[in-house]
């Protein structure tokens, strides 16, 4: 090995070691009370070597977003072929839950902790997200021709609906209040009794006040391409 691809190899196991101390201290401490400096403890750096690598706090959590949207990404690479409509749904929206299961930091730091900043700036090192949109807002208006869902609610509603409880469950998981067995059983219970209530026709309140639907809430991951970017 050359000194050039040492160095480089040295260069990214530093960085590696700032984005998982990062990571650990942001889920542990909450992004708000992690410091470079304290990040630089953790890993025995002084903060100016950090600087080498990210210029800012701001710049290692859209690292750690990149990461986590890319592992999110992996849950998607099952096939769906010639499965039913809204069996093609349920795979679907359970990818989230599957994420909160093998990725629980990613998943915290996506989706829980509130003091992780809106990531607007940076919204095109995130396609993989919006293909993942795409996908998702492609199978909601497949499902609706199927009859398996109605046709008067907007996606981004139907989605909200589908994704609400399933979040819940995997936040009360990952928070320990739930057993990993019977977390496994109440999301398929959750997500059935959604899609047999949509599909019932019941009326939908919400969806008429979308517009209201608040930014600072973070769940419609593929609506905003992440709980923590917007465009």
């Amino acid at each position: 090995m050359g000194i050039k691809e040492r160095h480089e190899r040295d260069r990214e196991a530093v960085r590696r070691a700032i984005l998982d101390a990062a990571r650990d201290l942001f889920v542990t401490e909450g992004y708000g009370n992690v410091s470079l400096r304290k990040i630089a403890d953790r890993i025995e750096y002084s903060p100016a070597s950090i600087y080498s690598y990210f210029p800012s706090k701001d710049e290692i959590l859209i690292a750690l977003a990149e990461e986590g949207v890319r592992l999110f990404a992996e849950t998607t690479r099952e096939s769906l072929e010639g499965l039913p409509a809204i069996d093609r749904l349920r795979r679907i929206v359970l990818r989230l839950y599957r994420f909160s299961v093998d990725h629980p930091q990613y998943f915290a730091l996506m989706f829980v902790d509130r003091t992780v900043p809106r990531i607007c700036r940076e919204h095109e090192r995130f396609a993989s997200a919006r293909e993942m949109r795409q996908e998702l807002f492609a199978e909601l208006a497949r499902a609706a021709d199927e009859g398996v869902l109605p046709k008067g609610i907007s996606g981004a509603s139907v989605f909200r609906i589908l994704t609400m409880g399933i979040l819940g469950v995997a936040v009360m998981r990952l928070s320990g209040r739930l057993t990993a067995a019977y977390s496994d059983a109440l999301v398929d219970d959750v997500l059935n009794v959604a899609l047999a209530g949509l599909k019932s026709g019941v009326a939908i309140g919400s969806d008429s006040l979308a517009g209201d639907f608040p930014a600072s809430a973070g769940t419609d991951y593929h609506e905003r391409e992440h709980a923590n970017l917007r465009d």
